[in-house]
């Protein structure tokens, strides 16, 4: 693995930014755009972002308007439509790749990922659709989607109903490949259903998916986030480099064990 490197915050327009990435490279790097999870920031998720950087990969996190860092007021006029900025801001970094570095990157190798909100984030540019048609941005190579919610309508519960109305992905146009991790025992309060409601993403999509289900794993999957932070509630240091290794192998495009199409 690699010494890495992490600069932060790197600004593109209001839109703040952390890149990590190996300290030394003799080759173009490829780019993986991470989308962090409700009230999360680009200081989270050390133990990907890390991981991924030291694997060969340049890194970067946005921080969205939903971040408890930015400190959003509820009756901002943006706040309703957060789910659309999220995916704008992730768009904006793959428009803008080359202004946060000097490095040569691997523009045939872009993945984007994302963990719960940011997992539909990210699927965003995988082609699913969000309160209406969905279309693959074609600079995205790869995707990995990690907690992502499943459908909407009567699979909410009252309570998202109520407050996040637009939770109801289509995932048949979310052509670009992709690796879904779910947790079999990630009960939300978003949905009536059970923790298989985070694998919709992939049965209800078109192939190549692969769906790896990790047992016991609750919403943190054991820790991604970062271990001793509120959201850990099942740490395992031992599921998490589980999900290091998979989802390295799976970006380097080597066969991950779990459910293909």
């Amino acid at each position: 693995m690699n010494t890495i490197v992490s600069v932060k915050p790197l600004r593109l327009g209001e839109l703040q930014v952390r890149v990590t990435a190996p300290a030394q490279s003799a080759t173009a790097l490829p780019v993986v755009v991470f989308s962090h999870g409700f009230g999360w920031s680009m200081d989270g998720y050390a133990p990907l972002a890390d991981h991924w950087a030291s694997a060969g990969f340049l890194v970067v996190q946005p921080t969205h308007l939903d971040s408890r860092t930015v400190g959003l007021a509820p009756d901002d006029p943006r706040t309703p439509l957060i789910w659309r900025s999220r995916a704008e801001d992730l768009t904006r970094i793959l428009d803008r790749l080359d202004e946060l570095t000097d490095r040569p990157l691997d523009h045939t190798r872009i993945a984007v990922a994302g963990h719960s909100w940011g997992a539909q984030t990210a699927s965003m540019l995988l082609g699913a659709g969000v309160n209406g048609p969905g279309k693959p941005d074609p600079r995205v190579t790869a995707g990995v989607l990690l907690a992502v919610p499943g459908r909407g309508g009567a699979d909410l519960s009252p309570f998202a109903v109520e407050h996040f109305d637009f939770m109801n992905p289509d995932f048949s146009t979310m052509t670009t490949p992709a690796l879904i991790v779910a947790g079999d025992r990630d009960q939300s309060l978003l949905t009536t259903r059970g923790p298989d409601w985070f694998t919709d993403a992939f049965h209800d999509s078109p192939g190549p998916k692969t769906l790896v289900t990790l047992p016991g794993a609750e919403h943190s999957l054991g820790g991604i986030v970062g271990a001793g932070v509120a959201e850990t509630t099942d740490e395992d240091p031992e599921r998490v480099a589980l999900i290091q290794r998979i989802t390295v192998d799976f970006l380097n495009g080597k066969p991950v064990p779990g459910e293909s199409k």
